[in-house]
């Protein structure tokens, strides 16, 4: 059947306000469905979905979000062979290549959800302070944070950006890859079937030279992660927009990333804050 896929906001499958999609093609040229072209109001609902969700994410305990991520892996586990089957249609790899990059986008959600309950040991401190003082310092999530999905892959990348953002308590709005969204929209469906809150992740397809500037701009997003950009003027245009309220900005990265590397920690603390508390000590 020829499908036309909708996107993902505040937990559920909306059309598009536009009321336009646009046609998805395999890497050799072939046609594979029609994917919802976001308007920016589509844009500003997601973000308003996202918000939302923030208060009831970021309250929730590190063993719990680390909870719904292993839930997360274990859906898609579940959806192996079809993820397989888009990957490879969408990268134009090989099955196998294609099983091997879906098993390690299933490692990396068990890897980030490990990583729950232990990134505030690592990045936290008890801080030496000259004075009867506990001084503590600990991280919290930035907020809503705006992502454009790596182009180049289409699934592993995704998850390798997305799962650190909302791991560490925040909510995300996500630009999916232009060209290759079928992974991404299938991803959404594993997301709202598992346990995971609705509005912690939004999901948007389309252009995303005409909906990043719009989610760049918006005064409720935090933070913006531009690495699924790849025009540099687009890039430009989005780390002007997000000045407007001093957003924090990853910039896209300036070399090719092997997203089949140890991903490490940057990605964890791209999108925490401090938070420094002092407390009297003694009498």
């Amino acid at each position: 059947m020829r499908k036309t896929y909708k996107l993902y906001i505040g937990g559920s499958f909306p059309r598009s306000e536009s009321g336009r999609s646009y046609p998805v093609t395999s890497a050799t040229g072939e046609f594979l469905a029609n994917a919802a072209w976001a308007s920016r109001k589509d844009v500003r609902d997601a973000v308003r979905a996202a918000r939302a969700a923030l208060a009831g994410w970021s309250r929730a305990t590190a063993y719990n979000r680390g909870q719904i991520l292993y839930r997360i892996a274990e859906m898609l586990e579940g959806r192996r062979s079809q993820f397989a089957d888009e990957v490879r249609a969408a990268e134009g790899v090989k099955r196998p290549v294609a099983e091997q990059i879906v098993d390690a986008a299933i490692d990396r959600w068990v890897w980030y959800a490990g990583w729950s309950d232990k990134i505030a040991q690592v990045y936290g401190a008890a801080n030496p302070v000259a004075g009867p003082y506990f001084n503590l310092t600990t991280p919290e999530p930035t907020g809503v944070v705006g992502i454009v999905a790596p182009a180049e892959s289409a699934l592993l990348g995704l998850v390798s950006v997305l799962a650190p953002v909302i791991v560490t308590g925040n909510t995300a709005v996500v630009l999916a890859s232009e060209e290759r969204p079928l992974p991404a929209i299938t991803l959404a469906e594993v997301l709202a079937t598992s346990d995971l809150p609705a509005g912690v992740v939004n999901l948007l397809t389309g252009r995303v030279a005409e909906t990043v500037p719009w989610l760049a701009s918006h005064l409720d997003v935090n933070a913006l992660d531009l690495t699924g950009v790849t025009v540099p003027d687009v890039a430009v245009e989005a780390e002007t927009a997000a000045a407007t309220n001093l957003k924090r900005v990853l910039r896209p990265p300036t070399e090719p990333v092997d997203w089949m590397a140890d991903p490490g920690l940057s990605r964890l603390t791209a999108f925490l804050e401090a938070k420094t508390v002092w407390h009297p000590k003694g009498t």
